[in-house]
């Protein structure tokens, strides 16, 4: 398993080589500054380095999500902040929560990343089917439930979080945006890819490489 350290520093790798690719998506229905946004929040977080290592990974995430509503313009730093101190709180609350340095259970980050959308839905007012980052991380929420029930395989499941985030993404492009700036476009958002979906895969992408030690 890699260490808290590395699952950070590969997202912060993976936003900051797809930045440009993510203003891109944002400059179609959005601000245009989605992909600096995040870029600038994670190398924030990839910053802390060693320090999250000597943390709980309950704690570790919770730092890291404060960091990025500190350091994130625009509605993308409350949210991933949002998403991150959620899923860290649910840890740090589980009933033996993992050391600094330890992993917690696959059915533990399942139960965290619930109450991480959970947060990400009260800070946005949104859910699925709004084109918004929700699209791609409910899927992948159930995804992970799915394959913890199975029991499945860890580079299995992994395949199964990767391929419901791909498919997550796609089904915004027939979405019309209900939240942000890009509802303002009514139905010319629709034939757009959401960004916020965007950076949601290749988190998600990014933190399966990770985990697989192919990053």
């Amino acid at each position: 398993m890699p260490t808290m350290n590395k699952l950070c520093a590969d997202v912060a790798a993976a936003v900051r080589a797809n930045a440009d690719a993510l203003t891109e998506l944002d400059r179609a229905i959005g601000d245009g500054d989605h992909g600096a946004n995040l870029r600038r929040g994670f190398d924030a977080v990839a910053a802390l380095g060693a320090e999250l290592d000597a943390m709980p990974p309950g704690q570790a995430l919770q730092k890291a999500g404060m960091t990025l509503v500190m350091k994130v313009g625009g509605a993308s730093g409350p949210l991933y902040g949002s998403l991150l101190m959620g899923i860290g709180k649910s840890l740090a609350g589980a009933a033996n929560p993992a050391p600094a340095g330890g992993t917690p259970s696959p059915s533990e980050i399942a139960e965290a990343l619930r109450a991480g959308i959970d947060m990400v839905r009260q800070r946005g007012k949104s859910d699925a089917g709004d084109k918004t980052m929700l699209d791609v991380l409910i899927p992948v929420c159930e995804a992970l439930d799915e394959g913890v029930s199975q029991s499945l395989p860890i580079p299995r499941l992994l395949d199964e979080l990767g391929a419901a985030a791909a498919r997550g993404l796609e089904s915004t492009r027939a979405l019309r945006a209900r939240k942000g700036r890009a509802s303002f476009l009514g139905e010319r958002s629709i034939g757009h890819l959401d960004p916020g979906a965007g950076s949601g895969r290749i988190i998600i992408d990014a933190l399966c490489a990770s985990l697989r030690g192919t990053s």
